[in-house]
């Protein structure tokens, strides 16, 4: 089993108002969570990104205001005060160059000793784009071809060193050339092979288009699937594109973003999560994530009321940066359904449909579902979202992991230096 720790985004997932939660900018919160992940002997440390503060309704968003800092920058920061932990940090493809980029993460991999990765995103929005020189805004059909084109041209950038050899500790600078629909460059790389070659990739798009790229590209898939059953169809079709690409099927890492809530019975565990639920979804929060669906000012809505009967406008502009739902009918239409079958309120809706798949129960119940859905072929591991920041994870690292190890489906030390090594990827083989 892989472990990942996902460092709590600015969004709602995170409960502020508990008063153990702290900043969500300073240096302190971000190297606690990593430092519990790395005594946890976990594979790596995930960052999620921001290129511009969402706005509702022409404010910005409230939970936007708290700080989205620089995911590389905080991440080399943290390569001085971890050893063995992967450091792994979303940057967009869309927003960035690859010369620049494939620099900054090959030197992020050096000063780690090999611990980089790079979890790759795109983006179609144009008022993302406004924060850009050139507008930003992409077509949302090439998304993906510029993500593609990218990884690829990074990968060249990475491989046009030589290997070291006698009096060439580092190797050589050997002249690049890529030439292709998105870029055109040439020149020669300034930073030398890496320790683990090419940082690792990971991805998570769930789309057709975001499958392939996965299964071509990536070393590691962000997955989100609610049931065990969903997980194990992601996971089989994921699987069987890989041999298309001359892969084998543990050359990529399945591993689904999941909560998790702890207690000292089932029964307790059960209570605490939906206690956490409701503070994460309040009732402004509520009519706010309604309003993202149906594309309205729902302010006069009441949470604690039904459904509004009237029908989403497909073309709002009401919620600008954030991932738009790609149905919002086919949305409002199911979630009526549901709050109709259950007799649910707008607030009850949200919080049965907005939840990520979450472990809950006492340690030996976690530590026992997370082992069946790896051993059933429905993840290869979790990238774990804590709701407090900084110390979320504490409690998973101090019950559950133990009980992983003598299981014997977790390590007890790591084995290599670099997060190839921990997640047991093939060494990249050189291109040119």
């Amino acid at each position: 089993m892989h472990l990942a720790a996902h460092f709590p985004g600015v969004n709602s997932t995170t409960v502020w108002a508990d008063p153990r939660s702290t900043s969500q900018i300073a240096f302190s919160s971000f190297e606690h969570l990593a430092r519990t992940a790395e005594r946890g002997k976990f594979d790596f440390f995930f960052l999620a990104e921001g290129l511009r503060l969402r706005e509702h309704k022409g404010l910005i968003h409230d939970l936007d205001v708290v700080g989205r800092p620089e995911s590389l920058t905080v991440l080399s920061a943290l390569a001085a005060v971890t050893g063995r932990l992967g450091l792994a940090a979303t940057v967009n493809a869309t927003f960035n160059e690859p010369y620049e980029l494939a620099r900054r993460l090959a030197t992020l991999d050096h000063l780690s000793g090999g611990r980089a990765a790079w979890n790759v995103v795109t983006s179609s929005d144009a008022f993302t784009g406004e924060n850009f020189r050139r507008g930003g805004y992409l077509d949302r059909a090439d998304r993906y071809t510029r993500a593609a084109e990218f990884v690829a041209t990074a990968r060249e950038l990475w491989d046009s060193w030589t290997d070291p050899g006698p009096g060439s500790p580092y190797g050589t600078p050997r002249p690049f050339a890529h030439s292709g629909p998105q870029f055109e460059i040439e020149g020669e790389f300034t930073v030398p092979r890496s320790p683990q070659g090419h940082p690792v990739v990971i991805q998570a798009g769930d789309s057709e288009e975001g499958r392939e790229f996965a299964a071509s590209a990536a070393d590691i898939v962000f997955s989100r699937h609610g049931t065990l059953e969903a997980g194990r169809a992601f996971y089989t079709d994921i699987k069987a594109r890989l041999a298309a690409y001359g892969r084998k099927p543990a050359d990529l890492k399945i591993m689904p973003g999941v909560t998790f809530v702890l207690g000292d019975s089932d029964a307790e565990a059960q209570e605490r999560a939906a206690g956490i639920r409701r503070q994460q979804v309040s009732p402004q929060n509520a009519i706010l994530a309604l309003e993202q669906v149906w594309g309205r000012d729902l302010s006069a809505y009441d949470p604690d009321g039904p459904l509004p009967a009237i029908d989403p406008d497909p073309d709002s502009g009401l919620v600008q940066g954030r991932v738009r739902v790609a149905d919002p009918l086919a949305v409002a239409a199911k979630w009526r359904a549901l709050s109709e079958a259950k007799g649910l309120s707008i607030r009850q809706t949200v919080i049965e449909t907005t939840a990520r798949q979450s472990f809950i129960g006492t340690p030996e119940t976690v530590a026992a579902t997370l082992d069946t859905f790896v051993q059933t072929d429905a993840a290869d591991g979790f990238i774990l979202i804590p709701h407090l920041t900084p110390g979320g994870l504490d409690d998973f690292v101090d019950q559950v992991v133990p009980l992983l190890q003598e299981r014997g489906v977790f390590r007890t030390e790591y084995e290599g230096g670099t997060l190839r090594s921990h997640l047991g990827l093939p060494e990249p083989v050189r291109t040119g």
